[in-house]
């Protein structure tokens, strides 16, 4: 039985390349944007076929799904009409529903897969009709093992990552409205600067990631705004990586926070005043208003 695999955005794309490496899986590929990125990253070259050729040459296929590119909708209503069966692997934990309408036009799959009870319940909320299926995260699954292996780490006990993501545009493009969950990044990640002086009591360093579907230079301004405080713009290392070199990671509601508990590191939302409250299903993360946090010294994790 061969599969077809299909993504175009980082966050699907490092759940379902997980999976296919987990389970020895040698797929066809229709790829695009940041997904080429991850999947080459960790499975090798990509060689891409055509979206009719690849639903023509699979048996099934698995999908991801992407805010701004049709890519995986469009795959999905070439499997319906060619009597092929497609999967989606649903990443987050918001936007079910719109993931699948273009144009006013809805296209659901045959069936959905989840990587936690939370996304589980959702998608069931949401598809009542759809066949879903509780898969553990392949994506999590991978950062588990390679936690285990990095074993303890000695960190500084003064640095700070702060994990960008694009949510002004995804809010205008979906909404036409870049103030839709009434905060921009820019506008977060301002409320954070301006506040870490009132948040922290030891001297620290920020380094900002900017999300694998921005440019490098989004951020620059903050050199201008905040030229006083120790500040880079920096994502040539691996998340994993930045996040083992932090004592404390900050954003607003993306996956790279999820991962930052998994490493045990303290893990901070800047989504400011007015904003929507952040969506990720998880207890431990904070919020800016957890004022005059110590950050620790010389600790091992």
């Amino acid at each position: 039985m061969k599969v077809g695999i299909c993504c175009h955005d980082a966050g699907a794309a490092e759940i379902i390349s997980s999976y296919i490496k987990q389970k020895n899986i040698a797929p066809l590929y229709c790829l695009s944007g940041p997904a080429i990125k991850v999947f080459e990253r960790k499975i090798g070259r990509i060689d891409n076929m055509l979206l009719t050729d690849i639903v023509k040459n699979s048996n099934w296929l698995l999908c991801g799904t992407s805010w701004k590119s049709d890519l995986e909708w469009n795959i999905i209503k070439e499997a319906k009409k060619q009597q092929k069966k497609v999967i989606v692997f649903l990443d987050h934990w918001v936007n079910y529903r719109e993931r699948f309408i273009r144009n006013n036009e809805e296209c659901l799959p045959d069936e959905i897969w989840v990587g936690d009870y939370y996304a589980e319940r959702i998608a069931k909320d949401n598809f009542s009709n759809l066949k879903i299926k509780l898969i553990e995260n392949p994506y999590l699954l991978d950062i588990k093992k390679q936690l285990s292996r990095l074993g303890k780490i000695r960190v500084r006990g003064n640095s700070v990552l702060y994990v960008c993501e694009p949510i002004r545009e995804h809010a205008y493009f979906k909404h036409g409205d870049e103030h839709y969950w009434g905060y921009t990044e820019e506008e977060a990640l301002r409320f954070f600067l301006t506040s870490i002086d009132e948040m922290f009591t030891a001297k620290k360093s920020i380094i900002i990631r900017p999300h694998p579907s921005e440019c490098l230079n989004k951020y620059d301004w903050v050199f201008d705004e905040f030229n006083h405080k120790d500040i880079k713009i920096d994502n040539k290392k691996t998340l994993l990586e930045q996040i083992f070199d932090s004592d404390i990671v900050v954003g607003c509601e993306t996956m790279a926070m999820v991962v930052a508990i998994l490493a045990e590191k303290e893990v901070i939302s800047s989504i400011p005043p007015g904003g929507r409250a952040c969506v990720l299903p998880y207890k431990e993360i904070k919020t800016v208003s957890y004022t005059h946090l110590t950050l620790p010294t010389n600790r091992e994790v």
